[in-house]
């Protein structure tokens, strides 16, 4: 029947969970063979309690290693499908923490066995766990601030991104704990999750790739605005990676207290072109003004002497 399936699934838990079952059978023939021998009461009852013990200790491996079959044949599978080692990270979690939830819940059966009251014990493994849980609660908050991450799909690996501090870097890995930046000036940074969640970030690969760009620029009073427009837009029109929609467009925005000032707005192809790009424009809107003889004005202040 196994062979008769696509999925290998049922493969590896037949593997991985043959030794246990076997152990389980074989304890099974070990009680049902000792009940006709009329041993005493103490000795006859401590082993069936050890059987027993041993029984559920056996189910609860076998279930150990169902859910680590299906947790590695699942999860894992959707983890390759991202570049994060958060998922791989959370994986690994969600293995540790099915065998301590299975592994507990059997100890509890087996201390009931033996007839060992469990209400204080839990008691004290509560107030022991509420201990941790305060002593951990700023690693818990970044392990939680990941699968904020992870779940939202805010940031991913690749994705450019600037923090409230206007850092501004490449994100190279989301981990469990922190999440690493490279920034252009090649240096590592590294902040933890609970403190990324929480920040404001401007994520300049959402939702596309491209970028806008604003290119602020003044020139003289007396100049001819519909000229200053026209002559710069020519030259921009065409320029390499500057997308045609939305087309470039000039705007004369104020007039301030030494030029008329203007802004140029243009879309870039990848928000990756937009330092290069914006030295390029800035070099053409500078040598256009000058070769056309639109003056570009110094910041000046005119003082009245009164006698």
């Amino acid at each position: 029947m196994v062979k008769k399936t696509r999925t290998r699934v049922d493969d590896k838990i037949i593997h991985r969970t043959g030794k246990p079952i076997s152990l389980i059978l074989i304890l099974i023939g070990v009680r049902l063979a000792i009940m006709p021998l009329n041993l005493e009461e103490k000795l006859m009852s401590g082993s069936t309690d050890l059987i027993l013990s041993l029984i559920i200790l056996a189910i609860s491996y076998t279930f150990v290693m169902v859910f680590d079959v299906l947790i590695n044949n699942w999860g894992l599978k959707w983890a390759r499908k991202t570049k994060s080692t958060l998922d791989d990270n959370l994986v690994s979690l969600l293995q540790k923490t099915s065998k301590f939830i299975i592994f507990s819940i059997a100890f509890i059966y087996v201390l009931e066995i033996w007839g060992i009251e469990i209400i204080p014990f839990l008691a004290s493994m509560g107030i022991a766990g509420i201990a941790i849980a305060f002593a951990l609660q700023d690693s818990l908050g970044d392990v939680f601030g990941g699968l904020t991450l992870i779940l939202d799909k805010s940031v991913k690996v690749g994705d450019v991104i600037e923090l409230d501090d206007e850092t501004t870097g490449t994100v190279i890995d989301i981990g469990l704990r922190s999440t690493k930046l490279n920034t252009f000036d090649n240096e590592l940074v590294i902040v933890p999750n609970g403190k990324l969640s929480d920040s404001k970030i401007i994520n300049y690969a959402e939702p596309d790739q491209t970028a806008r760009l604003v290119l602020p620029f003044g020139v003289a009073y007396g100049s001819d605005i519909e000229k200053v427009k026209k002559i710069i837009l020519e030259k921009v029109n065409n320029l390499d990676h500057v997308l045609d929609d939305p087309k470039p467009i000039v705007r004369f925005v104020e007039m301030g207290e030494s030029s008329l000032n203007f802004k140029l707005y243009l879309q870039v192809e990848h928000y990756s072109n937009r330092f290069e790009i914006k030295d390029k424009v800035n070099t053409i809107i500078y040598k256009t003004l000058r070769e056309q003889g639109v003056e570009i004005p110094n910041p000046q202040l005119d003082v009245w002497l009164r006698k």
